[in-house]
């Protein structure tokens, strides 16, 4: 029982400690202050074509991906619920607390940039290495790697390139730092997969069911 308590205990560390990283990561790219993310293009369209703010533009798109990745049978489980709940919780204590400068200058600001996409890659393997089910747009790029066989890298770029394609299209503003986000971020991913030998397709996911029958059964 001891063993099974430490255990699950690591295990919800790795997952909430990778969902702070990743929020860290997120402000990063915020406050390089260079251009928006791909997905915040997206979301910034969707709102002005359906009358919505951001964070329910943000929370429609979740639900809509979270929808499709359950359709294409990829487990969605607590971890996903945290995702969706922590990282904006997070991301508003470290944006309170103006723990990361805001960049002024091209320079530092794509340096920022390029920064803070490999702290989310990095947050990526911590959370998603937990097993507890990743956050909705990492379970469509978990799905996409699976499906084609092709390097989480590549495809978590091709995923990005799309939202910031129909982003844009649905008036969404997207800057240079939009840019190297989207060109940027399956690079750091691959990269940083790679040297820490992490292959999100070996990776189990739970789902809510899963976790419940196997501590109820210990």
């Amino acid at each position: 029982m001891t063993d099974l308590f430490f255990r699950e205990a690591f295990r919800v560390a790795r997952l909430f400690l990778g969902l702070f990283v990743y929020s860290f990561g997120i402000v990063m790219t915020l406050r390089a202050n260079v251009g928006y993310s791909p997905w915040d293009v997206f979301h910034q369209g969707l709102a002005l074509h359906l009358g919505l703010t951001m964070g329910a533009a943000n929370i429609f798109v979740a639900v809509v991906i979270v929808s499709i990745v359950v359709f294409m049978k990829e487990n969605v489980g607590f971890g996903t619920l945290c995702n969706m709940i922590l990282i904006v919780v997070f991301i508003d204590v470290i944006l309170s607390g103006n723990w990361i400068p805001l960049m002024r200058s091209f320079v530092p600001g794509v340096m920022m940039m390029i920064g803070g996409l490999f702290v989310i890659a990095a947050a990526s393997f911590l959370y998603i290495g937990a097993g507890y089910g990743a956050g909705p747009r990492d379970s469509l790029m978990v799905v996409l790697t699976k499906r084609t066989g092709k390097p989480v890298g590549l495809c978590r770029g091709f995923l990005e390139g799309t939202v910031l394609l129909m982003g844009w299209l649905l008036g969404g503003y997207a800057g240079i730092g939009t840019v190297i986000s989207a060109l940027g971020i399956g690079v750091a991913v691959q990269i940083v997969f790679s040297v820490l030998r992490f292959d999100v397709k070996k990776i189990h996911q739970e789902s809510f069911h899963e976790t419940y029958l196997r501590l109820k059964l210990r």
